[in-house]
This record gives structure tokens, C-alpha cells and sequence, in this order.
């Protein structure tokens, strides 16, 4: 799990949930090539990288550390497949700017933010990018893509 390492409530969640994880946290863009060291010399079976801003401003690298590895990732925002990452699964990114939106427009019409209801996604998209399945030298089975969101070629 390759994640902000200012970011404790990942690594916790993983635990609670007894994943087994070799987490590589990143604070800054310099700390990337330690963690692509230890993956290196200790190489895990997939890599899920948690998105932040940290994260996404560093993807190409991440992608080219992925490819020349042959290491399958998957991240969780739907972009980050297309841009060129092998695939994500994650909220449905337009309903939620959707949602956020109503949210924003009960505000503006009145309503107390406090009053508001906590809202979570209620879709998921799994998107798959086949250019980087190749790249990796992975066959993705017909019936997962049957399955896929979004196949990008």
C-alpha cells in the first residue's frame, strides 16, 4: 500500500480489517525512491496506492515504477486508470460532485450545514486502462471486463 504517510487512518483501516499490508508511506516526493527501494528489494504481490494530492502529483512515476516491475496496481479515483494506471475501482466521481452540489445549493438556499445528512457514495466504478495491462504483460479475463465500468484502450 504505497500512501500519505501523514495519513494514519488508512494503515488503521487496513488492520482493523486484518489485511495482511506492507504499507510505504510517503510524506514527500523525495521519499518515493525509498519506497520503491523496499519494494524492490522485498517486491509485493500488487501495489494499491491511496490518492491524495501528494500521490496524484506523483503518478507518472508511480506508473513507470509499476511497468517496469510488472507489478499490478490499482488505485481509487477512475482518472488515475485513464491517465494511465492499470485500473481503479472508487466512488463514481460524478455522483458525488452531483450530491456535493445539492449539498451546496441547500446552503445557499438556507439551510444549516450542521443540518445537513453525512452522505457516502452509493456507486462504484471499476475502470480498466488494456494499455497498461499490456504494458505489464497481463491478461485481464473477458469476464472482468464484461463486468468493467469503462475499458480504455
Amino acid at each position: 500500500m504505497l500512501w500519505n504517510a501523514s495519513d494514519r487512518t488508512t494503515a488503521a483501516a487496513a488492520q482493523i480489517l486484518g489485511v495482511a499490508v506492507q504499507t510505504l508511506g510517503v510524506r514527500e516526493p523525495d521519499d518515493f525512491d525509498d519506497a520503491f527501494s523496499a519494494m524492490t528489494r522485498d517486491p509485493p504481490d500488487a501495489i494499491l496506492m491511496v490518492s491524495d494530492a501528494l500521490m496524484s502529483l506523483n503518478r507518472k512515476r508511480v506508473f513507470e515504477f509499476v511497468t517496469e516491475h510488472r507489478l499490478p496496481a490499482i488505485y481509487e479515483l477512475e482518472w488515475l486508470a485513464r491517465d494511465g494506471g492499470l485500473m481503479s475501482y472508487g466512488p463514481d466521481t460524478a455522483e458525488s460532485f452531483d450530491r456535493a452540489a445539492a449539498l451546496v445549493d441547500r446552503i445557499l438556499k438556507g439551510a444549516s450545514p450542521a443540518s445537513l445528512p453525512f452522505e457516502q457514495p452509493t456507486r462504484f466504478r471499476l475502470v480498466i486502462n488494456l494499455k497498461a495491462a499490456k504494458a505489464l504483460r497481463l491478461n485481464i479475463p473477458p469476464t472482468l471486463l464484461a463486468t468493467a465500468d469503462e475499458v480504455v484502450d
